[in-house]
């Protein structure tokens, strides 16, 4: 029969060392947060709050009888997994309910909860994700202006790039850079006030002001937005079609760029591309520094997958990292999903990560990103795009005007499809599976570096999805 006693010190062998199980808690939390979606995460795990550690075995108490029951049903095993990763630990670990804990270690526990959910946050804060810092962030050729550009906003905020406008594609790590800016003055300069909200947040809280609901008006939205030393508003293409929205954010900006302040905006297109946008907000963002984020290159996506795998205390094999990389191309936040999966089914089936089990995870998203695209379908757009006959980009011929469309249709083949290299080659009148690696990565680099052949690459995508 365990006691709930005082005790916070896990003692292993009489004269060891003892290690606070708050600690041990923590280490556990940091494993498990990259092997669970966040909301799960946030839902039932981070509530838990560790009452003992006694005879090799910790306790974790749960808010009620639904959460522990939930919490062992779903997360157990993973947790075991976590706590024996973590040394000077207990070798157990057992999920009780507070209604299981006597009355003091329950209130204590739900005290610190409490304590821990009223702490002080700096003004602005509340949505900044500590993980998004510059050191997590991983460059390449695909980033590297937007990286120093936000670098430098970091260190000189009001005097550098101001305002700074980053647009890419969706899951590129625009989010990433923009809230790295504000983690990095959290620390060098802890006064600073600082916002970062979405778009759709500054509208929906500006028509709230208008209204005058939730006991907020006009006066109190404009001190809000305009009081701040750094204001970060993400996915700007939203206000799109707003007139009375755009109206107020130029007076903001007129109202921070007077002030000396920083200001940064991310979108998924560049300020000229977003359509129906006032001329006044128009020419305010034309005049920012515009940096893009471009689909990552295939090194750029095995240094992010190695990053990951090594904060997840994981030694993954480069064969297994290239093999992820390879067929997830264009979008950071979907490979690291699959990257996630790779190491749940790891955890799952007890042994190391391989290649069946990075095919087992990458199973599903290529079955949707395929969405029944043929071959055929993906060599005719290229042909159509390029005006050349098919017969030639699949035949023999290698002069210039069939050479580069035979090449983007092997880059989108190995993008669309979980066709093997080498039967791709057959595809094109039986070349090695070398020479398809080469057309495919000869494209990848283009894209970062050839603007024409980057969007000639999202027009045929485009027309290949239509089909």
């Amino acid at each position: 029969m365990l006691d709930f006693g005082a005790p916070v010190l896990y003692n292993h062998t009489e004269g060891s060392f003892m290690k606070d199980i708050a600690e041990v808690w923590q280490e556990m939390l940091s494993i498990m947060e990259v092997e669970v979606h966040s909301l799960g995460f946030d839902v039932w795990i981070r509530p838990l709050q560790p009452i003992k550690a006694e005879d090799d075995v910790l306790v974790l108490c749960a808010p009620s009888d639904g959460a522990k029951s939930e919490v062992t049903s779903r997360y157990l095993p993973l947790m075991k997994h976590a706590l024996r990763e973590i040394e000077d630990a207990p070798g157990e670990l057992i999920i009780v309910s507070e209604d299981e804990v006597p009355q003091p270690v329950a209130e204590e526990a739900r005290s610190e909860r409490v304590i821990e959910e009223e702490k002080p946050k700096p003004a602005g804060l509340g949505t900044l994700d500590p993980r998004y810092n510059f050191g997590e962030f991983v460059v390449g050729d695909c980033n590297r202006l937007a990286y120093e550009a936000a670098l430098a906003v970091a260190e000189k905020p009001g005097e550098m790039f101001n305002p700074l406008f980053i647009y890419g594609d969706v899951g590129l790590g625009k989010t990433h850079i923009m809230q790295a800016i504000g983690n990095d003055l959290r620390i060098t300069r802890p006064h600073c006030k600082m916002l970062y909200v979405s778009m759709d947040t500054f509208i929906n809280e500006f028509i709230a002001s208008i209204r005058g609901t939730h006991g907020v008006n006009n006066q109190a939205f404009r001190d809000k937005y305009r009081s701040v030393d750094l204001l970060m508003i993400d996915d700007v293409q939203f206000l799109s079609k707003k007139p009375s929205t755009q109206d107020e954010l130029f007076h903001t900006f007129e109202a921070l760029k007077s002030a000396g302040k920083q200001m940064v905006f991310a979108s998924d297109r560049r300020p000229q591309d977003i359509p129906d946008l006032d001329s006044r907000v128009r020419s305010r963002f034309a005049s920012s520094m515009i940096v893009d984020m471009q689909s990552p290159e295939l090194e750029t996506r095995i240094a992010i997958l190695q990053k990951k795998s090594q904060k997840a205390k994981r030694n993954i094999g480069i064969e297994e990292l290239s093999f992820i990389a390879e067929r997830v191309t264009s979008n950071i936040r979907e490979m690291e999903g699959v990257l996630t999966k790779v190491i749940y089914l790891s955890t799952l089936y007890g042994r190391k990560v391989d290649l069946a089990i990075c095919q087992e995870a990458l199973k599903d998203y290529l079955a949707a990103e395929s969405d029944d695209v043929s071959v055929d379908e993906i060599i005719d757009c290229t042909c159509k795009y390029y005006g050349v006959n098919k017969s030639d980009v699949v035949g023999k011929r290698k002069n210039k005007e069939v050479v580069m469309p035979r090449q983007v249709a092997i880059y989108l083949i190995n993008e669309f499809t979980n066709i093997p290299l080498s039967s791709i080659g057959s595809y094109f009148g039986g070349r090695e599976h070398t020479t398809v690696m080469y057309a495919r990565d000869k494209i990848s680099a283009l894209i970062v570096s050839d603007p024409k052949v980057k969007t000639a690459v999202a027009d045929i995508k485009a027309m290949v999805l239509r089909k």
